[in-house]
């Protein structure tokens, strides 16, 4: 049964049709023979009854005298006589009051059997009884011969029923050709009204699939019969109908006719049922769904050429906002409400080190290191939440450009409706802005210290100069040993402090220009150990080198940067006191190709407190007379004007070395520098830098 709906299923339409009303018709031909067979078959078989039953009683009543006679040739001529006035008689035989035959039509001998096969009573005019003898169907008819009230015999007469069913089959076949015929007739008939209906849906069928396709310039309706212009004519050409052969005017928009209502087609339809143009015009329900379909593609077309345009627009300006984003240094990144990147720039890719179809997608923890990322979460869910902009500064870690300072700021993304969508962020890089405004401040403040220096110079150089003459000259007239000596040597002494710290007041101010160079740190680290390292013996202070063999030049200033050796060499010292160790290592990081020098000590190590503050000009920890607070201030701007950076660890050593070492647990100071690059080679050869090489 599956199987059979599944092929229906599949079959044609038209197929379906003709299948539909010849099995419509079969069935119907079936229950209208069947029905036929059985009324004919019930009319003739009550036809033969009444013939028989009227046979045998006249047969019974005309039997009484011959039965009295006992004339047996009478009743013979009287059963021969039945036989041959209905060719439908079998057989007729008469018994006697006890039922032995008296006469019979049988050939051979007579059946015994028969006589009590149909037994009737004297009160029964007469009895039928239908009889089967295996090959053919027999009505035996019996009727009692009666004399008043006796019973003297019997009549029995057989009808066959052949000729019966012979009737009503050749009216079943009559009716069954006849239905046939009809089938035949109706299936032709059918076919050419399916194929009529078909043609059209199997137009329609072709125009989708041009339609899905992309083909929207098909047509499915059969072209107008007489346009609306002609039928009306009219001569308004303005009108969107006027000169379209393919679409009904009745679907189109705007039209000018004056019988027919203004708007859509929902709008205007029922007037249009009644206009000339309609009638004449309108097909069936397939026609009228062809129609539709056209109208649908025709809209699709104009709605789609409208997207396609609006979509061609939006991509251009969508372009153009990328254009325009990408331009801008700003890292601009646009994310979701499920904090997911949507939108990144290039400089923003350019930034994390990744292509823009790896972060798209992501969220901030798979891009930035887990504190960063916990931090830009916090602040975009409270943008999402509160609506709210947000601006802070904030470090980042690029793989290529190090730690960069930003200013960030995130604001909310709405939609049409004003729902938060997501959070648009922008950075702008301030680390150089920094750098600038720190220069500017240290100029500043060099600038005053500079004036300061100049004016000490002028007001107390000379007084101490004349001081310190004096002093000493006075020193020489006096006795050794007196008191009074002494306090002559006290003067000498505080007024050379005074003038080193107007000599170092005038170092710190002047920005003289560097001397750049290739240099070995190496080398300048030895001949500045060389110099300190007996004086540092006295105290029992050890300098230890650990020099990389294969580190490379650097570019400086050699004075300027033995300046900064020797004033880490002196801080150390300071830091020890007496006995312990200094040691000073290079390296090369080829991670961040910079040569890399170590200055570290067993000292007491600087409080947490004061290692913020420990390269501020003027800020020292050393005693009255031991330091002006201008050395690590000196080292600092050196270092950040050959390009690198100082680090400090403090403490440095583990807890179990103080006692190993008999001092504190010391300081590291960490300088890296930049190592000597091609282009600063090229540079230096057209600046004779190797001429003397």
């Amino acid at each position: 049964m599956r199987f059979f709906i599944r092929k229906l299923r599949q079959a044609r339409f038209g197929t379906k049709i003709t299948t539909s009303i010849v099995v419509i018709l079969l069935l119907l031909g079936i229950g209208l023979s069947i029905m036929m067979h059985q009324l004919v078959l019930r009319s003739l078989l009550s036809e033969s009854k009444v013939r028989g039953a009227s046979q045998v009683v006249n047969l019974a009543a005309r039997a009484v005298e011959p039965v009295l006679a006992i004339d047996y040739l009478q009743l013979r001529n009287l059963a021969d006589g039945l036989l041959k006035a209905d060719p439908d008689a079998l057989y007729a035989f008469v018994t006697d009051a006890k039922g032995v035959p008296m006469v019979h039509t049988f050939g051979a001998a007579f059946p015994t059997d028969l006589s009590a096969v149909n037994p009737v009573a004297d009160t029964e005019s007469h009895r039928v009884v239908r009889l089967t003898t295996g090959s053919q169907d027999i009505y035996d008819f019996a009727a009692p011969i009666m004399i008043g009230t006796d019973r003297i015999g019997t009549v029995r007469v057989g009808l066959s029923l052949d000729r019966i069913y012979l009737v009503v089959r050749q009216v079943t076949l009559t009716i069954i050709v006849s239905i046939a015929i009809a089938m035949a007739i109706a299936g032709l008939v059918s076919a050419a009204l399916a194929q009529t209906v078909t043609r059209k849906i199997r137009i329609l069928h072709a125009a989708a699939e041009e339609v899905i396709k992309g083909n929207l310039d098909i047509r499915a309706a059969q072209r107008i019969g007489e346009n609306c212009w002609d039928i009306m004519r009219c001569g308004k050409e303005a009108c969107p109908a006027y000169g379209d052969t393919s679409r009904r005017c009745w679907y189109l928009v705007g039209t000018l006719c004056g019988s027919c209502a203004e708007g859509e087609y929902r709008s205007k339809i029922e007037s249009c049922r009644e206009c000339d143009v309609y009638k004449k015009n309108a097909g069936d329900e397939v026609e009228h769904l062809a129609e539709f379909f056209d109208v649908m593609a025709f809209t699709l077309k104009e709605r789609l050429e409208k997207l396609r345009a609006a979509e061609l627009d939006l991509r251009q300006q969508q372009q153009l906002v990328q254009t325009i984003l990408d331009a801008t240094p700003d890292l601009v990144s646009l994310k979701d409400v499920d904090f997911r990147y949507r939108s990144v720039n290039k400089a923003f890719c350019s930034f994390v080190g990744r292509d823009e179809q790896d972060i798209l997608g992501k969220t901030v923890t798979e891009v930035f290191s887990p504190e960063q990322a916990v931090l830009a979460t916090n602040e975009e869910a409270h943008v999402m939440q509160t609506g709210e902009a947000v601006s802070v500064e904030r470090v980042f870690v690029s793989p290529h450009a190090g730690e960069r300072q930003f200013h960030v700021v995130k604001t909310a993304v709405h939609d049409a409706d004003g729902s938060i969508i997501g959070v648009l962020s922008t950075a702008r890089d301030i680390t150089e802005m920094r750098r600038l405004h720190e220069r500017v401040a240290n100029a500043q403040r060099l600038e005053s210290i500079g004036r300061l220096a100049a004016g000490v110079a002028h007001e107390i150089n000379t007084p101490l100069g004349i001081i310190l003459g004096y002093a000493q000259l006075a020193a020489e007239d006096l006795p050794e040993g007196s008191e009074l000596r002494e306090h002559v040597g006290l003067i000498e002494k505080y007024a050379r402090v005074c003038r080193k710290i107007v000599a170092d007041l005038l170092s710190f101010s002047r920005n003289t220009e560097s001397m750049m160079q290739p240099l070995d740190l190496n080398e300048i680290i030895v001949q500045i150990t060389a110099i300190v390292e007996h004086t540092f013996g006295l105290d029992r202070i050890a300098i230890v080198r650990s020099l990389a063999a294969d580190l490379p030049s650097v570019r400086g200033d050699r004075d300027k940067l033995g300046q900064v050796l020797m004033n880490l060499l002196t801080n150390a010292r300071d830091a020890i006191g007496s006995d312990g160790v200094i040691t000073v290592r290079t390296r090369f990081d080829p991670e961040t190709n910079e040569a890399v020098v170590e200055v570290s000590d067993t000292g007491a190590g600087i409080s947490p407190e004061n290692r913020e503050r420990i390269f501020e000009p003027f800020f020292t920890t050393k005693g009255v007379g031991k330091g002006t607070g201008l050395g690590l201030s000196v080292t600092f701007g050196i270092v950040k004007e050959h390009g690198g950076r100082i680090d400090l660890v403090s403490p440095y050593l583990p807890h179990e070395t103080e006692t190993e070492t008999g001092g504190g647990r010391g300081t590291l100071f960490s300088i890296r520098l930049p190592v000597q690059t091609q282009s600063h080679m090229k540079e230096d050869v057209q600046d004779g830098a190797y001429s003397g090489a």
